[in-house]
């Protein structure tokens, strides 16, 4: 024989009639914890009744046990540290500042006729880490809004989202002023100033050679084949001099074709014997 469990849902309307022999404010006050007064039932409306049938939980129960109990090899099942989840939380929303004395470059172009200088600063491998950017022939509302732009960017980077995230986001923007640009020699033209500033940052930061609009300008390797292991030792060294004093925006991270302008100065790396 089946078991069934009914379970029944009512709303009781009632009131409830004290008499007080003395009437005070302490006496009214505690009136509701008083269980001496007069119950009356005023409306019973019937909400909802459900069934169930304990033989169908029961086995469901026995079943799922079963099942449990068949897969021995979910006990060695590793569990989930929380811990190390929320210290690697903790750990990607640290903000790495930027140090006190910094490398970077500054950029100036026009678009139309706005003048937009774009200011970096870099970390001590060339990563970068802030921009500021400057306009003019704009009103304080515009100055204010690219100031606070630049600051939240700064801060994205700082926090460790890639450059790449802002390059895909805010490249092929369009608003004015846009048209010919004038001062930079990789990009020609721009379809609003973040387009500008974020393909200059995709061509020194990431070797975006794909946004530029010219080739770069070629030069010698520094190292030959042909030379001596301690002449090649010797240039290595000064390329990771040049690599720690040079920012990486500055020479669009290439270092060796850079150093070609520098090729009449000689460094004595060697430390005195």
């Amino acid at each position: 024989m089946a078991k069934f469990l009914v379970e029944t849902y009512y709303t009781c309307s009632f009131k409830v009639s004290h008499y007080l022999d003395d009437i005070g404010e302490e006496n009214i006050r505690n009136i509701e914890k008083r269980e001496d007064g007069k119950f009356e039932i005023l409306d019973v409306k019937l909400d909802n009744r459900k069934t169930k049938n304990l033989e169908k939980i029961e086995k469901n129960k026995i079943n799922i046990v079963n099942e449990e109990i068949s897969k021995p090899e979910q006990k060695n099942k590793p569990k989930i540290n929380h811990e190390v989840i929320s210290q690697n939380i903790k750990d990607n929303s640290r903000r790495f500042s930027m140090p006190d004395r910094r490398k970077g470059y500054i950029q100036k172009a026009s678009i139309g006729d706005h003048k937009v200088y774009l200011h970096t600063g870099e970390y001590e491998d060339g990563k970068i880490g802030e921009i500021f950017i400057d306009t003019s022939k704009e009103g304080e509302l515009v100055k204010a809004t690219m100031n606070n732009f630049a600051i939240a960017v700064s801060l994205g980077l700082q926090y460790g989202v890639p450059l790449d995230e802002f390059v895909n986001a805010f490249v092929d923007t369009k608003f004015e002023p846009s048209g010919k640009v004038f001062g930079n020699d990789r990009i020609l033209s721009a379809t609003s100033i973040l387009d500008y500033i974020f393909r200059e940052l995709a061509i020194s930061y990431l070797n975006r050679e794909d946004l530029a609009h010219t080739p770069p300008i070629g030069g010698s390797d520094l190292i030959d084949e042909t030379s001596s292991d301690e002449n090649n030792e010797d240039k290595t060294q000064f390329l990771k001099l040049v690599k720690d004093i040079t920012s990486k925006g500055f020479v669009r991270s290439n270092y060796k074709k850079k150093f070609v302008d520098l090729s009449d100065i000689r460094i004595n790396l060697k430390g005195k014997k």
